[in-house]
C-alpha cells in the first residue's frame, strides 16, 4: 500500500485554497454555466430591442425541439441537453470536495426532506402568485417579450421531459448561484450585501432574453432566495420551490395555452 505521504498525497493540496484559486475556480464555473447563459441572454435582449416593434409582439421560447419530426432523436437531444446542463454542478461538488467540502455543505442532500419540501411549496406558493401577475403587468406595459414556456410536440414523453427541464433548472440555478456564488464571494472577502447584490443580478442577467421585466422580477427572487438560503443554510428548499415554479410554468403552459384567454400565445 502506498503511503500517505508519497506522490498521490501530494497531488491533493493539504492547505487551504488561496483566494487568488477561489476567484478562478468562481470565473470558470460562471463562465461554463450561468455567466455565459447572461451574456447570451443580453445579445438576446439587445437583437430584441433593435427589432421594429414592441417587445411584446415578439417571442421567447422555451423548450422547443430539437429534431422536428422524428420524437426519439428528439427525446435523445432533450435529455442530452438536460444532462450536459446538470455538469456544472457536478464540477461544483467536484471543487468542494478538494476543499474537504460536499454539497452537504450548501445544504443540497436529503438530510431534512419534509422542511425542505414544506418550506418551498410555501415559497413556490407566494412567489408563483405574484410572478404570474407581474409577467402580465410587464408584458401589458411592453417591457417583456411574450415567453412560450415549451413548444415540444404531443409525444408520450412531453410531460416527463418537462419535469426534468424544470427540476435541472432549479438544481443548477439555487446550486450554483445562491449556495456555491455565496460561499465563494464571502471567501473572496466580499461584504454579505454586496455578494447578494451580485448573485441577485447575475440571476436577473440570464432571463434579459426574457425583458426588462423578466431581469427585475428574477432580480427581486434572487435577493428573496439569497436572504432564505442565509437564514435557513440550505439550498434544499430552494430548489423545491423553483421546481415546483418551473413545473408549473411548464406543465401548465402544456395544459391551457390556448384554453384561457389571459395566458399569452406567441
Amino acid at each position: 500500500m502506498q503511503s500517505e505521504t508519497g506522490p498521490l498525497a501530494d497531488s491533493f493540496p493539504q492547505e487551504r485554497p488561496s483566494r487568488r484559486i477561489f476567484r478562478d475556480e468562481t470565473l470558470l464555473v460562471l463562465a461554463l454555466s450561468l455567466g455565459a447563459s447572461a451574456v447570451s441572454a443580453l445579445i438576446s435582449f439587445v437583437g430584441s430591442v433593435t427589432k421594429p416593434g414592441g417587445l411584446k409582439d415578439q417571442a421567447a421560447t422555451l423548450n422547443a425541439s430539437a429534431a422536428p419530426g422524428r420524437p426519439w432523436l428528439d427525446l435523445a437531444w432533450q435529455l442530452f441537453g438536460i444532462v450536459t446542463a446538470l455538469v456544472p454542478v457536478a464540477l461544483v461538488a467536484h471543487l468542494l470536495l478538494r476543499e474537504g467540502r460536499s454539497l452537504r455543505t450548501l445544504g443540497f442532500d436529503r438530510t431534512r426532506p419534509g422542511p425542505d419540501l414544506g418550506r418551498g411549496a410555501v415559497i413556490a406558493a407566494v412567489i408563483g402568485s405574484a410572478g404570474i401577475a407581474f409577467y402580465l403587468a410587464a408584458r401589458g406595459l411592453g417591457f417583456n417579450l411574450t415567453v412560450v414556456p415549451e413548444a415540444l410536440p404531443a409525444v408520450w414523453w412531453k410531460y416527463p421531459v418537462l419535469v426534468l427541464s424544470a427540476v435541472q433548472n432549479a438544481v443548477l440555478e439555487e446550486v450554483v448561484v445562491v449556495g456555491y456564488l455565496l460561499r465563494r464571494l464571502g471567501q473572496l472577502g466580499w461584504t454579505p450585501g454586496r455578494a447578494l447584490a451580485a448573485s441577485s443580478v447575475l440571476r436577473g442577467s440570464y432571463h434579459l432574453y426574457q425583458g426588462v421585466g423578466g431581469f427585475l422580477g428574477n432580480v427581486v427572487m434572487g435577493v428573496v432566495f439569497a436572504l432564505l438560503y442565509r437564514r435557513w443554510g440550505r439550498v434544499g428548499p430552494l430548489v423545491v420551490a423553483h421546481s415546483l415554479l418551473d413545473i408549473g410554468a411548464f406543465v401548465g403552459y402544456a395544459l391551457l395555452a390556448g384554453k384561457v384567454g389571459w395566458l399569452p400565445t406567441a
